[in-house]
């Protein structure tokens, strides 16, 4: 595939008109073990206008009333649309400096990724790829959700390696002088951010020096690979939100085999991209709590398939059982990452017994939620992010949830809108 310009450009961005505050909420794929957060929200919301209205939190997927809310969903979108909700920002980028509830900043640049440089699989060599593995079997309730829809709202954070900080970073110089597109609280403790549209100029340099970390003789240079196609944009968070784009435009060309879809609204999904090295983001681990298992044949069974260890092996995690936490030397690996010696087994368990798996972001809430659900808690450690783009091109996409990239309340919330249909 030879280096295109403009794989991430200027979108047609929807912004809510007004009542910011109850309008933007939290990424749909939070929260999933904790109904009450999303009870307080919905009653924060009330009737008003609301992202709220337009997503699918996660915590719903199996509920008997889906398909309403889907249905919902389309209805809500279309309201949006004919009624007098948004200003629309033709042709643009917007900065967004986000403060997270540690108090450190983060910044980023809204725009839309061309998904025909997109490639999820495992042996991807595309521009954009995933950096950790997709589960097919999480897109379809997904599908569901966009066909029909007239909206996309990304929660999608998609990183480059610019270690000279030379893209995003100098855009804070300008922000008094352009138009400031929201600027405000974020509820349920989601700290505060503001956006920022880019002049012409401003836009112009952005997009010649994101064409710069497309050269492959630069990445080349920086990295050493002459065989693993030149990877830009690496999955951050909303790996499955991208994927379900992806998938839906790849449907659409598929359903209309003799339609041009070379401008087709489809071909791009709005997100947000961010710098790697950017002091605020940290990656944390992203925590396993296995629950409806006989716990005690889940640890045998565990220590009998990985070899426990009483001696310090190279892959160590922790594991919580009725509130006793347990180091696990691993003796037998079956993966480079202990999180992918870690899901090996606890899928084939489930597979063989059943039970179930949730994804946990936070150390104390695991403790917790193992507590209140009689299960067990596996306490990851975490991956360095200097490691994340020589890691994905040595090896591929990671394993599923490998890293999270801070805490849940400072994970992207829906704010921006483009249309999908034309």
């Amino acid at each position: 595939m030879e280096t295109v310009k403009n794989i991430f450009s200027p979108a047609d961005i929807l912004v809510p008109k007004e009542n910011f505050e109850k309008w933007s909420v939290v990424a749909c794929d939070q929260f999933t073990s904790q109904q009450d957060y999303w009870d307080k929200l919905e009653q924060f919301v009330g009737n008003d206008n609301s992202a709220f209205n337009l997503i699918l939190p996660e915590i719903y997927l199996e509920n008997s009333d889906v398909k309403q809310r889907i249905d919902n969903i389309h209805k809500n979108m279309q309201d949006y649309l004919g009624g007098d909700v948004f200003k629309e920002y033709k042709n643009s980028l917007i900065y967004v400096r986000r403060t997270q509830s540690d108090g450190k900043m983060r910044e980023g640049i809204v725009g839309k990724i061309d998904l025909e440089y997109y490639d999820y699989s495992k042996g991807s060599t595309s521009f954009v790829r995933a950096t950790e593995a997709t589960v097919q079997e999480r897109i379809p309730p997904r599908i569901k959700v966009r066909n029909g829809a007239k909206l996309e709202l990304p929660h999608i954070m998609i990183l480059i390696d610019d270690d000279k900080k030379n893209i995003i970073e100098p855009l804070a110089d300008y922000k008094n002088n352009l138009e400031c597109v929201y600027d405000f609280d974020m509820n349920m403790g989601g700290g505060h951010i503001s956006g920022y549209l880019l002049s012409q100029e401003l836009q112009s340099q952005v997009l010649d020096k994101l064409l710069e970390l497309q050269d492959k003789n630069n990445f080349v240079k920086k990295y050493g690979f002459e065989d693993k196609g030149i990877l830009t944009y690496a999955m951050g968070d909303g790996n499955h939100s991208l994927a379900t784009a992806k998938a839906y435009y790849e449907q659409l060309k598929a359903e209309n085999p003799d339609k041009d879809f070379s401008n087709h609204p489809a071909r791009y999904a709005l997100c947000e991209i961010v710098n790697l090295h950017s002091p605020a983001l940290e990656f944390e681990a992203i925590y396993r709590l296995v629950y409806d298992v006989d716990k005690q044949d889940f640890i045998n069974k565990m220590k009998e398939k990985l070899e426990f260890s009483e001696t310090e092996t190279n892959q160590s995690f922790t594991y919580v059982i009725d509130g006793k936490e347990v180091v696990f030397n691993v003796g037998k690996p079956t993966s480079k990452l202990a999180v992918g010696t870690v899901d090996g087994f606890v899928d084939a368990y489930l597979k063989q017994n059943g039970g179930k798996v949730d994804y946990i972001h936070g150390e104390q809430t695991v403790k917790e939620l193992a507590s209140q659900m009689d299960a067990v808690a596996i306490i990851l450690p975490v991956m360095k992010k200097e490691e994340l783009f020589p890691t994905v091109l040595a090896d591929g996409a990671l394993p599923r949830k490998t890293f999270s990239m801070g805490h849940a309340e400072d994970k992207r919330y829906y704010i921006e809108a483009r249309k999908i249909t034309e």
